[in-house]
């Protein structure tokens, strides 16, 4: 009896994972994916399905000769939508860079604290996650707009002579979402950082190695696994952002998120909307995939 419940309890390890998956990633997925296979109709909803769940498999094999990819074909024909995504990657790959050069020094320097004091430090971390996010991303616009408290404390100490114009540019975006990943890019770092075993940078020091080098060599190695998986966390959503664009943003700011939102609710064009969310998303599980694949074969031969 023991065996048998031990043996159900790992097949119910394994299988949960991915039942959550298949629910909540692959059927939305699927759901999102037959959408952008559809057209546009003057109804509730705005499209019209080549096919219905309800028809079952059946159904689906008989009507899979009319599929349209006409719509993946259209966003190739709109430069619109490749901007977008270029934009957004940039956006996104830049704003990922700066939390990485500010996420490492704080987590490098809560790895180091003393035991007792490192609670603290996590606690201030995850802090800001007690307000709303909607909230904080406002308090930004408090903050950065021409008559704000940050061009007000500028013109004080006379560092400028006229309020700067941050509101409504790119860098407004980028403070909105590195101050809102932050945490994401510092907890996996802290992760890493806090399980070094510090001897080995002793050891390095014995042997004269100076602090720099055995930083780069021993010390940001050992932290990679924190380094990638701070670098997608954050990655990942800035992608894909909505409100931080629309909120800190100028109505020139071109991000693929803003882009759904219009295409959603104001044309109301749900297929072609559809697949550019589609394809938003195998831009970033493909290389997720790759990296995985990647590291896995490292892992191996490195046994």
């Amino acid at each position: 009896m023991n065996k048998l419940g031990s043996a159900i309890f790992s097949r119910l390890v394994i299988i949960l994972p991915y039942a959550w998956l298949l629910f909540f990633f692959l059927v939305p997925f699927l759901i999102v994916f037959r959408i952008s296979l559809s057209t546009t109709a003057i109804a509730q909803p705005p499209y019209e399905p080549v096919f219905a769940f309800a028809d079952g498999l059946s159904g689906f094999f008989e009507k899979i000769g009319q599929f349209s990819f006409a719509n993946y074909v259209w966003l190739t024909e709109d430069a619109l939508y490749m901007n977008a995504y270029l934009s957004s990657i940039w956006i996104a790959g830049v704003s990922t860079f700066i939390t990485l050069l500010i996420g490492y020094p704080i987590a490098y320097g809560m790895a180091q604290a003393p035991r007792t004091l490192r609670p603290t430090l996590l606690m201030l971390v995850i802090l800001p996650f007690w307000t709303s996010f909607l909230i904080r991303v406002y308090a930004w616009i408090a903050i950065l707009k021409p008559e704000g408290l940050l061009n007000q404390f500028l013109l004080s100490i006379g560092v400028i002579d006229q309020p700067l114009i941050i509101i409504g540019t790119n860098w407004a975006i980028y403070i909105g979402i590195v101050y809102s990943y932050l945490p994401f890019m510092i907890l996996p770092l802290y992760s890493a950082l806090e399980k070094m075993d510090n001897s080995l940078i002793e050891a390095a020091k014995d042997l004269g190695c100076p602090p720099i080098s055995a930083f780069w060599k021993i010390t940001f190695p050992l932290s990679l696994p924190g380094v990638v998986a701070g670098c997608m966390l954050v990655f990942i959503p800035a992608v894909g952002e909505f409100v931080i664009p629309d909120l800190l943003g100028g109505s020139q700011t071109l991000m693929i998120g803003k882009t759904l939102w219009n295409e959603f609710n104001a044309n109301r064009d749900w297929p072609v909307s559809a697949a550019v969310a589609t394809i938003l998303l195998l831009i970033l599980v493909v290389p997720i995939v790759f990296f995985q694949n990647a590291q896995a074969k490292a892992e191996e031969q490195g046994r």
